[in-house]
């Protein structure tokens, strides 16, 4: 649906200062009826990444492609996505009703529409007892449904979300997660950054880092964890009191009846399960233990690239 192609951001300020790459030669795209997750440290180039598919800022090289099924000029691409940033200003003295009103008519639609949107989708991310209020007194919580709705009032094709789920408890985030996932059902491709790994992981089938401007993964979540190189298993074993392994182990946890349980890594697993053996000891379980992805996510950040 969205394409990237070898996108460069350079930002310059003066003469006198280094200039800063931003996004450095990124190509990457996000599938129709896809569920894509952005993630990167502060600084990755999220937000700059998603400024250029806006169009609110222009790439210093490469360029960003929109599939036919979007529309075949710029007007038509745009009235299709749904675009809620990570910072919306919200007119503080409109109720909630008069800023969906507003919001929806700039979309083209007319003031019944939009209340009927507003009467299907306001229940549904709690926030129909507050829209006669004025936005001033809403919580963050209330603030992120509300641009949620005024970004999908007009039934676009894509929806772009950057951190919408920052700042929100977790009840919140589990509601709004639940909406998101509502939306993608009705076949909406939906885009959003994030810096909450498990909630990125939990609902989205691709994903794609960033790190430093540079891409490192675009691709499914399931795969990108299967191939990690950090693959681990969990063997519980049983041996007698006293009896010591001498293969190096991750962890180990003491249980009833003999029974310990260890963490090795995958590279030492073979050599384990041969000084159990010769310990005169009983493999009961054995499993692989993958990393989770937000486990991957801050190695990454610390160490390196995914490659």
């Amino acid at each position: 649906m969205i394409e990237l192609k070898n996108v460069t951001k350079v930002f310059k300020s003066d003469l006198l200062t280094q200039p800063f790459i931003a996004l450095d030669d990124v190509s990457f795209n996000i599938p129709e009826a896809s569920m894509v997750g952005f993630l990167g440290a502060n600084g990755a180039g999220k937000t700059t990444s998603l400024k250029i598919i806006m169009d609110f800022i222009r790439p210093t090289s490469g360029i960003v492609n929109f599939e036919p099924s979007l529309g075949s000029t710029k007007e038509e691409v745009f009235q299709n996505i749904g675009f809620l940033p990570e910072r919306p200003y919200f007119y503080p003295s409109l109720s909630g009703e008069d800023f969906l009103l507003f919001m929806g008519k700039l979309s083209g639609m007319n003031r019944s529409q939009i209340l009927s949107e507003v009467g299907e989708w306001a229940p549904r991310f709690k926030i129909d007892h507050a829209l006669k209020r004025e936005i001033k007194t809403y919580s963050k919580g209330m603030l992120q449904r509300i641009g949620f709705l005024a970004t999908i009032i007009h039934h676009p094709k894509l929806v772009i979300l950057d951190e919408p789920l920052s700042g929100l408890d977790p009840i919140g985030r589990k509601e709004l997660k639940d909406v998101i996932i509502e939306v993608h059902k009705q076949g909406k491709t939906i885009f959003f950054s994030s810096h909450i790994v498990p909630d990125v992981e939990e609902i989205c089938d691709r994903v794609i880092f960033l790190k430093d401007g540079k891409l490192i993964y675009n691709g499914a979540v399931g795969e990108l964890i299967s191939n990690s190189n950090d693959s681990e298993y969990l063997l519980t074993v049983k041996i007698a009191d006293g009896v010591n392994l001498v293969t190096p182990f991750k962890q180990l946890t003491l249980l009833p009846d003999n029974l310990r349980r260890y963490i090795v890594d995958a590279a030492l697993k073979e050599a384990f399960i041969r000084d159990v053996i010769d310990k005169k000891g009983d493999i009961i379980s054995l499993e692989m233990k993958k990393p989770s992805l937000e486990e991957i996510f801050y190695k990454t950040k610390s160490m390196g690239d995914l490659s």
